[in-house]
C-alpha cells in the first residue's frame, strides 16, 4: 500500500514530526538501514533511551513508523505506506554531514558486531591446561 492522498491531519503530524532534527535523523537511519531497535538509536544518536523511545513514541503515533518484536527485541521500520513519500524528502536531506555521519557510526557499529559475531561462531574452545 502507498501513500496517494490524506487528510490535513495527517499532513500536520507528518510535518510536525519532519519538524524536529533528532526525528529527522532516526527516520533517515530507518530507511537507510530498513529496520534497528532502540539501543542501536540510542548509540548512534547519543540520545538517552528516555529521549530515544519518546522520539520513536513520536514517530509511531504519527504513523510513520511501525514495530515489530522478536522475542525481547523491538525493531522499528517506516510503515510501507509511508516508505516512498519519506523516501523522497530523505533523499533530497541525504548529503547532510550529520546524516552522512549517523550512517558512518552505524556501519562501523554494525562492522564490529559482524566481527564479534564471527569470532565467537569460529572460536576454538581448548580445554584448561592443568594447573602446575
Amino acid at each position: 500500500m502507498r501513500l496517494k492522498h490524506f487528510p490535513v491531519a495527517f499532513g500536520q503530524q507528518l510535518f510536525k514530526a519532519l519538524g524536529d532534527e533528532s526525528r529527522v535523523r532516526m527516520l533517515h537511519l530507518l530507511w537507510r538501514n530498513h529496520e534497528m531497535v532502540v539501543g542501536d538509536l540510542e548509540q548512534v544518536l547519543d540520545f538517552t533511551q528516555t529521549k530515544t523511545s519518546r522520539q520513536l513514541a513520536y514517530l509511531k503515533n504519527a504513523g510513520l513508523v511501525g514495530v515489530r518484536r522478536l522475542d525481547n527485541w523491538m525493531f522499528y521500520f517506516l510503515k510501507e505506506e509511508t516508505a516512498e513519500f519519506l523516501q523522497q524528502l530523505l533523499t533530497l536531506m541525504e548529503r547532510d554531514p550529520q546524516l552522512v555521519r549517523d550512517q558512518q557510526i552505524y556501519q562501523t557499529l554494525w562492522s564490529n558486531r559482524e566481527l564479534a559475531a564471527y569470532k565467537i561462531q569460529n572460536r576454538r574452545w581448548l580445554p584448561p591446561t592443568p594447573a602446575n
